[in-house]
């Protein structure tokens, strides 16, 4: 199995089951490489869609994902604490240079207080006969949800108390002010946005 070097700047590609190309982010900065897990950091990056729409990311993001486990996990840093998206997804594998992944369309979200919600069944279950998901593949998956729900209770992990902010507070010492030019440009993206924007709504 191929890894990403530590400190490499790679790219976040998730697929669906048919191959199609889901979502796509175009930078995050490697903080851990392990044979348990890798943990990625980013914050205001590009991320392209399926349909090509794209959009930049407003906060600090820690992902961990695993070579052997059917979910990786988002952790998200606002005002008010870490907030956490989990994707059921393929174990990833790291080629071209960049992590990739096949979504499986259920989602759990986690605010502060760990309380979550289990996102997107109805889609899972159109995309299971569309997509021809297999019995043992069905079996799986929901087998991988209930470990990560377990996780989820126990604050294990990536949701240990501290573990998002750690590995966040390891990017900002070692690689925040080698990303600052590249964070500068996605602010002045949003500057010159909402200042067009204002221009605009002014015309009338």
């Amino acid at each position: 199995m191929s890894y990403p070097k530590l400190g490499s700047i790679v790219k976040i590609v998730g697929f669906k089951h048919n191959g199609m190309m889901h979502r796509e982010w175009e930078r995050a900065r490697v903080l851990l490489v392990s044979d348990q897990y890798i943990v990625v950091a980013n914050k205001r990056t590009k991320v392209t869609e399926s349909n090509g729409r794209t959009w930049y990311t407003r906060e600090p993001a820690v992902s961990v994902f695993f070579p052997d486990r059917w979910y990786n996990v988002i952790g998200m840093l606002r005002a008010d604490g870490w907030y956490y998206y989990c994707n059921i997804a393929s174990p990833y594998a790291y080629e071209d240079g960049a992590i990739k992944y096949i979504d499986y369309d259920l989602d759990v979200k986690i605010v502060p207080n760990m309380q979550y919600r289990i996102l997107d069944q109805s889609e899972y279950q159109t995309h299971k006969e569309l997509m021809r998901y297999s019995l043992g593949l069905d079996e799986l998956l929901n087998s991988q949800m209930q470990e990560l729900l377990t996780m989820i209770h126990r604050r294990k992990g990536p949701f240990a108390k501290s573990f998002m902010a750690d590995w966040y507070q390891t990017y900002t010492d070692k690689y925040e002010e080698q990303d600052r030019h590249y964070y500068q440009q996605i602010t002045n993206y949003y500057f010159n946005k909402k200042h067009k924007k204002v221009k605009n709504n002014a015309d009338f």
